[in-house]
């Protein structure tokens, strides 16, 4: 490991996330070493770590290196790699905006889940395009002690199971994710949403996010929130020829997601660095052991 590790810790609506600049990919963050990182009461804490690197350094990102410059290596608090992370892109921009790499306006990342365009408001809002929602077919149904829920089965490069409940207390403290059936619907995990109705185009939800928990904000839940709102309104974009946008209200904020007759989803929201510092890479590496 690099003699000198410097961090930043950021969050969107109360996601929050160590942030680790390594533009060239030098630094190993094998999974306990990230999990270590995120603990909250012996490592920095967040739910999850913002691995900064260029693309044409990282072999995920190589085919992406022409559109992308840069690819937001994302790990979940347990350590385990993700596909995407809603919340993350707004932060990995806004870092990436306070180290100078780029200015307002609009860039694009590189993901696992592909290519995000994000764009940088003036008014410091981060908006990402979050690209399309997949539909898988077939009934899935979650559950939480002795209640059970229909959900909508929405992929946002990532998978969610989408349930609409009348309080959000029944979704329990989400400590362990909850069970849901049939398990070959969701092979490696999910992440679930709860979600009640506060007023037309305004919803609320609570998420337990695959290896984190619940968490305070889920971009990509929140967009798979408003996607399975629209179809249950009767509001599909595709089929009404008009965008449709829903207010989410999480634990940590407001997120405004809008999906457009083509498919494309926007979200908009705060993005915040907090704070930086050093990580002691002693530290580090006996975490990694």
């Amino acid at each position: 490991m690099s003699t000198r590790i410097a961090f930043l810790k950021g969050h969107g609506t109360e996601n929050d996330f160590v942030i680790v600049p390594d533009p060239e990919n030098a630094i190993d963050l094998p999974p306990a070493a990230v999990a270590a990182l995120c603990d909250r009461r012996a490592g920095i804490g967040g739910d999850g770590v913002l691995h900064v690197v260029r693309s044409a350094a990282h072999p995920e990102a190589r085919e992406m290196a022409a559109e992308a410059e840069w690819f937001m290596d994302y790990r979940n608090g347990d350590g385990s790699v993700a596909e995407m992370c809603g919340n993350g892109v707004r932060v990995f921009a806004r870092y990436l905006q306070r180290a100078g790499h780029v200015a307002e306006g609009d860039l694009a990342v590189a993901t696992r889940g592909g290519v995000k365009i994000v764009h940088i408001a003036k008014d410091g809002d981060v908006t990402v395009g979050m690209g399309k929602a997949l539909l898988p077919e077939g009934d899935v149904t979650v559950s939480v002690g002795e209640r059970s829920w229909p959900a909508r089965n929405v992929n946002m490069g990532n998978p969610h199971a989408v349930a609409f409940v009348d309080d959000l207390a029944h979704a329990g403290d989400l400590l362990a994710p909850p069970p849901f059936s049939p398990p070959t619907a969701y092979p490696d995990g999910v992440n679930v949403e709860f979600v009640i109705d506060r007023a037309p185009g305004h919803v609320a939800m609570r998420v337990h996010e695959r290896g984190s928990g619940e968490t305070r904000s889920c971009g990509t839940g929140a967009c798979a929130v408003a996607v399975a709102a629209a179809r249950r309104d009767g509001a599909d974009p595709a089929v009404t020829g008009a965008p449709a946008t829903y207010t989410v209200d999480l634990p940590g904020g407001t997120l405004v997601i809008t999906e457009r007759p083509d498919g494309e989803i926007e979200m908009t929201g705060p993005a915040v660095i907090v704070a930086e510092g050093e990580i002691d890479t002693e530290w580090l590496e006996n975490a990694a052991l």
